[in-house]
């Protein structure tokens, strides 16, 4: 194989391994309001690309939905204070952010408020 030959090889290479970060893409929401929902955690995915959340919200006719919130990755949200044991499943929060563009009951997350008050943030300090 020629010298040639081997560096297109790699150049191939390369660019098949970095597909996957170009493939990413932003949350499909609408930005033009911010959706707040009040609920127990049902399950709490550290991990990335992104922290999920299960979230069991009773609505005001009693029925519950079942939301999907979730913010950037780990470091992202290490920055912002949060750790894999910030909340649990049983915690109760208000999360507030912009919901998925088709109606998913889907959030990304901006902000969300602890049951004892405390703001905790996703994107950025405030």
């Amino acid at each position: 194989m020629t010298k040639r030959a081997v560096v297109a090889l790699a150049f191939v290479g390369i660019l098949a391994g970095a597909s996957p970060l170009l493939a990413h893409h932003s949350w499909p929401v609408d930005t033009s309001r911010a959706v707040t929902v009040s609920g127990t955690i049902t399950s709490y995915e550290w991990g990335n690309p992104h922290v999920m959340m299960g979230l069991e919200v009773k609505t005001q006719s009693g029925a519950i939905e079942k939301w999907n919130v979730g913010g950037p990755s780990t470091t992202r949200m290490e920055a912002n204070g949060w750790d894999k044991n910030t909340l649990k499943p049983g915690d109760v929060i208000t999360a507030t952010g912009y919901q998925f563009s088709d109606g998913q009951k889907v959030l990304r997350l901006d902000k969300v408020v602890m049951a004892g008050g405390k703001e905790m943030f996703l994107y950025g300090r405030r």
